[in-house]
Formats: C-alpha cells, sequence, structure tokens
C-alpha cells in the first residue's frame, strides 16, 4: 500500500528497505485520490520503534493512507529525541477540530497504576470523547484497550498473579466476522502485560463482541457492533525481537520475570525467536483498514459523526 509519511521519518528507510511502498507526500499530492486520514496516538516510550511496527501493518493494502502522528501534551516522552517528537508529532490541540478516518491509541508501560493516576488521564479521556465523533473507527491497542474499556463501558482491569508474558494461539469466534476474516481457526499473537480484561465483564455490555481469544491469555479482539471500537488486548504489531528485547530490560533491572512462552526455540535464549504472528497481523491490521474504515466511511471525510 502507498502509505503516506515524510521522507525524513525514520519509517520511511525502513520500511523501503523492506519493500514496502512508501509515498512521499510530494508524490502522494499529485495523485487524485482521497487517502485515508488515519492519526496514531502513540503513547510507548520508545515512539520510533512503535512508529515503524504500526506503519509496517498499515502498508498491507491497495488504499492509500496519510498518517499523522500524535503526542500527550501533559507528559513528553523521555526516551525517543525531542527533535523527532518536534519535527513529527502533533499535540491534541492542534488537531481537535479535524475529522479521521482512523485513530490508533497504543499501548503504555503504565498498566499497575490506576488509570486516574496517569499523568495523562484527563487529556486521554478527551480524545477518546472526541473520537466518538471526529473518528470513523478507532482501534485500541493492550494498555490503551484496557483504558477505552473503562472510559467507554466501566469495564475495570484486573491484576494478574504473574506477568502474561509470551507468544500464545488464539481461535476465532465467528468467521464470518469482517475484522477477522481469512485467520486461520488457531492463530499466534504476542502478549505482555500484568493485567486483564474479566471476559464476563465484556459480555454484560450487548454492544461489545467477543471476536478472538486465547484459552490462556483471555480475550484477545473485542469489538463494538458497528466495529466504530476495536479493542486489541495484546501486540500483534511487535517486531522479532520485542519480547527478547523487554525480557533481556526486565533482567537487567534485577526483576523477576519468566522467560517469554512459545517465543524462543526451545526455551534458549541464544536462539533466535519464532515469528508466528506476522501473516495474522498483516490480516487484521488490513481487515481493519478496508472493511471497517474505507469500505464504510464518508467519502466526505467532513460527514463523520
Amino acid at each position: 500500500m502507498p502509505i503516506k509519511i515524510p521522507r525524513e521519518l525514520p519509517a520511511f528507510t525502513v520500511l523501503s528497505k523492506e519493500n514496502i511502498f512508501v509515498m512521499n507526500i510530494e508524490r502522494a499530492q499529485t495523485q487524485d485520490i482521497r487517502p485515508l486520514k488515519i492519526a496514531i496516538l502513540n503513547l510507548m516510550p520508545i515512539k520510533i520503534q512503535a512508529e515503524n511496527q504500526l506503519l509496517r501493518y498499515l502498508s498491507n493494502t491497495p488504499i492509500q493512507v496519510e498518517v499523522t502522528l500524535l503526542q500527550t501534551k501533559t507528559y513528553t516522552s523521555q526516551n525517543t529525541p525531542i527533535e523527532h517528537l518536534e519535527k513529527f508529532y502533533n499535540y491534541f490541540d492542534e488537531v481537535r477540530y479535524q475529522k479521521f478516518d482512523g485513530l490508533i491509541i497504543t499501548g503504555a508501560p503504565v498498566e499497575t497504576m490506576d488509570f486516574e493516576d496517569v499523568d495523562y488521564w484527563n487529556e486521554l479521556e478527551e480524545i477518546m470523547e472526541w473520537s466518538k465523533t471526529n473518528v470513523f473507527s478507532t482501534l485500541h491497542i493492550c494498555w490503551g484497550a484496557q483504558a477505552a474499556l473503562y472510559y467507554h463501558y466501566n469495564i475495570q482491569k484486573r491484576p494478574l498473579i504473574s506477568k502474561m508474558f509470551g507468544v500464545f494461539p488464539h481461535k476465532v469466534n465467528n468467521q464470518n466476522e469482517d475484522l477477522t476474516r481469512g485467520l486461520d481457526d488457531i492463530f499466534y499473537a504476542p502478549h505482555s502485560r500484568h493485567t486483564t480484561i474479566n471476559k464476563l465483564d465484556i459480555e454484560n455490555v450487548k454492544v461489545l463482541d467477543i471476536l478472538a481469544e486465547s484459552e490462556e491469555a483471555g480475550t484477545f479482539i473485542i469489538a463494538t457492533k458497528d466495529k466504530r471500537q476495536i479493542f486489541i488486548t495484546g501486540h500483534l504489531e511487535y517486531d522479532r525481537d520485542t519480547l527478547k528485547n523487554e525480557y533481556l530490560r526486565d533482567l537487567n533491572k534485577g526483576l523477576e520475570i519468566d522467560i517469554p512462552k512459545n517465543y524462543f526455540p526451545q526455551d534458549d535464549i541464544n536462539s533466535e525467536p519464532l515469528v508466528k504472528w506476522r501473516g495474522s497481523a498483516n490480516i487484521v491490521f488490513g481487515n481493519w483498514l478496508n472493511y471497517c474504515i474505507y469500505q464504510n466511511t464518508p467519502f466526505i471525510i467532513e460527514n463523520i459523526k
């Protein structure tokens, strides 16, 4: 897919080397096509890594996409160069009067905190409320999914006895759902979290459907019936080494951490991890762009409501 991003963004070089069709803004402006406008509220600490991961999976359909990167004003990342943030990111105030076909709200390393204790919680509440009228479909990932389920439906996250950490098998509950169309009967996805969402809490909200789940990792893909809100409790966007780097980081901090399950061959941390989720990630992100947005979003973007 021709994804429209600035040539200077690090992801442009990374994805071009992977033979992904990346279009610079100058070329895109010569095409008589209305691209999908997708905003990414990037709450991850290493923002450049998260950009590369998400843009890779937004690059798997023939639809042209224009990406706007957002950061919070109430908290500034300490792990991303300020020059990068100033050059490529917007604050919510700069886009609050715009409409977007899609919005992605990422995870964040704050899941053991109460939602209201997070520095940018009030700002995030404002963005999630705004998304109900200014975005056609919002995709929430990991902590972003937990935060949105809490804000929109008062579903509280629950602590786990031990970290859900590794790559787990999942099943599709309904093969005819647009978002999960094409997934294998059993597919894999990474998880990395200390909290979870109770299945019964979701089932008690009539507008929500559980589209995919795992016997060990729990509910995975949840969506409103109209697909205007989607919640993914894991990390389909992760790279091959992401879980490995998280594991080594925690070891170096002296934290108690188990080897990620179903990840290293024979649990040998010196072996290259096996990627079991790339195909599923391409399908889910592609389905979101195509079926949940492109086929249904108004052609005149100002008509989103």
